[in-house]
C-alpha cells in the first residue's frame, strides 16, 4: 500500500484506572511518544494526536509531533477522529486509521494492513482486524470482544458475549472449546473513510451499541459494512493498568538489550 492515508491517535488525560495515561513513562519516553513513533513507521501521509488536554498537546509538540485540540465533550474516539478530519480539511474519500493512544507496541505492519484492506474494499465503510481466541476463558471473558463474519470477511456482529455459541457442546457439560469452533477476538484498530465518519457522528447511538458499549455496532445498525481481516502480526495488548505499564516497559527494555 502507498502512504495515501492518515493516522489519528486519540489521547485523553482522564483515565480511571491509570490517570494521565498518555504521559506515563515507558522506558524513558511518554507513552504517547511510543505510540506516535510506531505510527510514524507505518509511513502514513500524516500522523496526528487528537487530544482535549493541553498537557498532552504540549508533550507531543516537545518531541516534534503534531497534535490537534478537540472538544472535551466527545463520547467516543470516533467522534474525536471526525473533528480532526473536519479541522484538517480531509477529503470525503480519504482514509483515516484510528490508532489507540494506549498501544505503544502496535506493529506498523497491521496499521498498513487495515488501511490497505479498506482501500481494497470499496463497499466497506470501515476495516478492522481480528485474531484467534484460543482459550475457553478468553471466549467467555466480556472484556474480550468477539466478532463473527460472513464468508467474505464482512462483520455480522460484534459482542462481549461468547459468539458463536456452541450450544450442544456446552449443554453436554464441556468446558473446553469444541473442534470446529474458531472464535475471533476483535482488535480495536480501525480504518475509516471520512465520508462515513461524518455519517457516524450524525446518527444517534444505536440500541445494541448502548447495550454492549461497542460503538462499531452503530455502523452495522445503520447498514454500513465493516470488513474484518486476520491480523498479519500478533497485536500485543494495550496499557490499562500499572501492571500493563510494567509489562510493556519490560518488553521495550529487553528489546534494547
Amino acid at each position: 500500500m502507498d502512504s495515501d492515508f492518515h493516522i489519528v491517535i486519540p489521547a485523553r488525560f482522564g483515565s480511571t484506572r491509570l490517570p494521565g495515561k498518555p504521559l506515563r513513562d515507558i522506558a524513558g519516553k511518554p507513552m504517547i511518544r511510543r505510540v506516535y513513533d510506531q505510527a510514524l513507521r507505518a509511513g502514513a501521509r500524516r500522523v496526528i494526536v487528537a487530544t482535549d488536554d493541553e498537557r498532552i498537546a504540549g508533550a507531543v509538540a516537545a518531541f516534534g509531533g503534531e497534535a490537534v485540540m478537540t472538544s472535551a465533550e466527545h463520547q467516543s474516539g470516533t467522534d474525536r477522529l471526525q473533528e480532526v478530519a473536519e479541522t484538517c480539511g480531509f477529503a470525503d474519500d480519504d482514509i483515516v486509521v484510528n490508532v489507540q493512544g494506549d498501544e505503544p507496541l502496535i506493529p506498523p505492519a497491521v496499521i498498513n494492513q487495515v488501511a490497505a484492506n479498506l482501500a481494497a474494499h470499496g463497499d466497506a465503510a470501515v476495516a478492522t482486524l481480528s485474531e484467534p481466541v484460543i482459550a475457553a476463558e478468553d471466549f467467555r471473558n466480556p472484556n474480550i470482544v468477539k466478532v463473527v463474519t460472513d464468508r467474505e470477511g464482512y462483520a455480522l456482529y460484534f459482542s462481549r458475549a461468547p459468539i458463536p455459541w456452541p450450544r450442544d457442546h456446552f449443554q453436554a457439560g464441556a468446558h473446553d472449546l469444541p473442534a470446529g469452533l474458531h472464535p475471533r477476538r476483535h482488535i480495536g484498530l480501525y480504518a475509516y473513510r471520512v465520508a462515513n465518519l461524518k455519517r457516524f457522528v450524525s446518527w444517534p447511538p444505536a440500541p445494541p451499541e448502548m447495550l454492549e458499549s461497542l460503538e462499531q455496532l452503530r455502523f452495522l445498525w445503520n447498514g454500513d459494512r465493516i470488513h474484518v481481516a486476520d491480523a498479519i502480526e500478533p497485536v500485543p495488548g494495550g496499557v490499562d493498568t500499572e501492571e500493563d505499564l510494567e509489562r510493556v516497559s519490560g518488553r521495550i527494555a529487553q528489546a534494547r538489550n
